[in-house]
């Protein structure tokens, strides 16, 4: 089974659960393989917590979900080592995040240190406990989710920390149609909460994954693209509408994001359709509008396609 055989699977299993997600679910299939991570930005009933659930199901990996709150601590994220009264030893109690998918819900509500707990599992599938390093399961995704509407109460992610994102993910409501195709689906029993009625069939196992990734490293990138990626970089940082550019990680996101997208669409090479695609979920949450922009209802969406239009679009 090669990419293009696997995401066409996935989407078609997916599909008994999600009613039009299906950009979405691709995107975070696209950062599952390209080891990356995905931040789920969506007003709540939306099923962000779906995707993940039904994506852990047909990979057949070990799915945890942290409801972030402002009273939740480090600890109860990665773990903690706990006294034994019995051995007389300290033992680790693994927290939620020793799994592969890990559903961070709301994770703006969580003080920023709870949030910088994430950040080296994150960047290194690791976690470090009373100066002791211990790996992390592969494959490892953290599926985050804010709630773009509430801000009372909630804590900015920061810059550091939201690059280490490789998208973030912009969930809208259905159109009509598709909102009509969910209730059908409702009033015929179907029911999210018992996901194992509906009997998926798991698509990928750990070799599977294994072998997408090798012909994920095999994609051709023509010197061309990698110009373009980096000549979008080098004008987001001197727009005039923003404070703050694309930095390198968002560069080297956009190329391994690319090859796995290419792979997906059954090329052996990336195209600059591919990138133009991949740009806005890569950038939105790496760039900072300037005041004045923001004022004039500029989007980070919007600033990018003028980005991309004083680019020179390789031929």
């Amino acid at each position: 089974m090669d990419v293009q055989e696997m995401v066409t699977a996935v989407r078609n299993e997916a599909r008994k659960v999600l009613v039009g997600q299906e950009e979405a679910l691709t995107l975070i299939v696209v950062a599952l393989l390209s080891k990356g991570h995905v931040l789920l930005e969506g007003a709540p009933g939306t099923a962000k917590t779906l995707m993940a659930k039904t994506l852990a199901l047909l990979i057949q990996a070990n799915f945890k979900r942290v409801q972030f709150t402002p009273d939740l601590m480090p600890s109860d994220v990665i773990g903690t080592q706990v006294f034994d009264m019995n051995s007389g030893q300290f033992r680790l109690r693994r927290g939620p995040i020793f799994t592969q998918i890990l559903l961070g819900d709301e994770i703006n509500r969580a003080p920023p240190k709870t949030q910088s707990a994430l950040l080296e599992a994150m960047a290194e599938q690791q976690i470090t406990i009373e100066g002791h390093r211990i790996a992390l399961p592969d494959p490892f995704l953290v599926v985050a989710t804010q709630n773009p509407i509430e801000y009372e109460g909630t804590y900015p992610l920061p810059e550091a920390q939201l690059d280490r994102f490789l998208f973030k993910i912009l969930i809208d409501y259905a159109p009509l149609d598709v909102e009509m195709e969910l209730l059908r689906r409702y009033h015929r029993g179907f029911d999210a909460q018992k996901l194992e009625q509906i009997q998926l069939q798991p698509v990928i196992t750990p070799d599977v994954l294994a072998r997408c990734r090798e012909e994920i490293a095999a994609i051709q990138v023509e010197e061309g693209i990698i110009k373009y990626i980096a000549d979008i970089a080098h004008e987001s940082r001197q727009s005039v509408d923003l404070v703050l550019g694309g930095s390198p990680r968002a560069s080297i996101a956009l190329l391994m994001a690319g090859k796995t997208f290419a792979a997906i669409q059954g090329r052996t090479y990336v195209s600059p359709d591919d990138i133009k695609f991949l740009v806005r979920p890569v950038y939105r949450h790496r760039i900072i509008l300037k005041p004045e922009a923001e004022i004039e209802g500029l989007t980070p969406d919007t600033a990018i396609g003028r980005i991309l239009a004083r680019v020179e679009v390789p031929r």
